[in-house]
C-alpha cells in the first residue's frame, strides 16, 4: 500500500494556492457545528483542500431519510453516529488531520472548548437548531472568529459571512423579538436569502411546513454550498481579502442559473427586508390553509 504524503496528495491545489499558502491551509483550524447535509460535504470539501485541524460536533445517527443529500448516508452507517462516520472519511482522506470531536452536539458547557483555537468557524447546523446557532455565533463574535453559512435553498445556495468589521448576526436577523420558531424560520430563511430566487419553481408548496420543521432537500444543493463555502474559506484563511461580509449576501441559483448579490442595511429592519417577510408568510399560510 502507499503511504500517505500530505505534499503529494494536494500538490494538485498548487497554482491556485501557492506552496506556503498549502502549508498555511495544513496548519489551519476549522470548526464544522453539525454533520448533516452541508456539514459532512463541508468537512470532506474542506479536508480535500488540504485543511489539516478541524473541530466538528453533532449528536444525531444517519437514517435512511437522509440518503438523498447527506455525504456520509449509506446503507452500511445506517443507525451510527455521524460524527464518527465523518471523521472516519475525513482521516480517510488524510490519516493526519488532528479533530476534536464533540458527540453530544454544540452546548453551552463546550462552546469554548469547541471553538479553541479556530481559524474559521463553518455553520453546518440544522436549519431549525435557532438555538445552538446563536450560541455558536455569539461566541464567534466574542472571539473574532470569522462565520461562514452557506445554505441549501432550492437548487442552489445562499451565503452569508459574519466576522468583525461587519454586521452581527442577531442584528441582521433579530430574532430578539420573534414571537415563535416560526417567526423565526422566516426571518432566518429570507435573511439567507433575500433574492428568494428558489420561490418560482417549487414543485409542491404542501412539502413545506415550517411549524412542523418540514421541508425539501437535495444533494445538488448541499455541493453547491460545499463548494461556495471552500471558497469563502480559503480566502478568510489565506487573508486573500474579497469577502463580502453581512449585510451582504449573494444567491446563486443552478434551476435558474441566476446569481444575485444583495445589500440589506439594517439586516432585518430594512423595508425590502420586512416586505419580503410578509410575502413569504402570506405565501405559506395559503399553502397551509385547508382545501375546501
Amino acid at each position: 500500500m502507499q503511504a500517505f504524503d500530505y505534499d503529494q496528495a494536494f500538490s494538485r491545489n498548487l497554482g491556485w494556492v501557492t506552496e506556503a499558502e498549502q502549508q498555511r491551509l495544513r496548519h489551519a483550524r476549522v470548526a464544522i457545528g453539525g454533520l448533516g447535509g452541508v456539514g459532512g460535504v463541508h468537512l470532506l470539501t474542506l479536508a480535500r483542500l488540504g485543511i489539516g485541524r478541524f473541530s466538528i460536533a453533532d449528536f444525531d445517527v444517519f437514517d435512511v431519510v437522509n440518503f438523498n443529500r447527506q455525504a456520509g448516508a449509506l446503507m452500511s452507517s445506517l443507525g451510527k453516529t455521524k460524527i464518527d462516520t465523518l471523521a472516519a472519511m475525513a482521516l480517510d482522506i488524510n490519516p493526519e488531520i488532528q479533530l476534536s470531536t464533540f458527540p453530544e452536539g454544540i452546548r453551552d458547557s463546550t462552546i469554548n472548548d469547541f471553538l479553541d483555537g479556530v481559524d474559521l468557524y463553518v455553520d453546518g447546523l440544522d436549519f431549525f437548531a435557532f438555538d445552538a446557532r446563536r450560541l455558536t455565533f455569539a461566541a464567534c463574535e466574542r472571539k473574532g472568529i470569522p462565520v461562514i453559512t452557506a445554505a441549501p435553498l432550492g437548487l442552489g445556495t445562499a451565503l452569508l459571512v459574519f466576522a468583525p468589521g461587519g454586521m452581527s448576526f442577531e442584528d441582521y436577523f433579530g430574532f430578539s423579538d420573534c414571537q415563535n420558531e416560526v417567526d423565526m424560520a422566516i426571518r432566518f430563511l429570507v435573511g439567507l436569502s433575500p433574492a428568494m430566487l428558489q420561490r418560482g419553481y417549487v414543485a409542491d408548496m404542501s412539502r413545506i411546513n415550517l411549524a412542523e420543521r418540514k421541508g425539501p432537500s437535495s444533494i445538488a444543493a448541499c455541493q453547491l454550498c460545499a463548494g461556495v463555502a471552500a471558497v469563502e474559506a480559503l480566502k478568510l484563511l489565506l487573508g486573500r481579502g474579497g469577502v463580502k461580509l453581512a449585510p451582504w449576501a449573494s444567491q446563486f441559483d443552478g434551476y435558474r442559473m441566476r446569481y444575485v448579490k444583495t445589500w440589506r442595511p439594517w439586516g432585518y429592519r430594512n423595508p425590502l427586508q420586512r416586505l419580503t417577510v410578509f410575502l413569504v408568510k402570506s405565501q405559506l399560510a395559503r399553502s397551509t390553509s385547508p382545501k375546501k
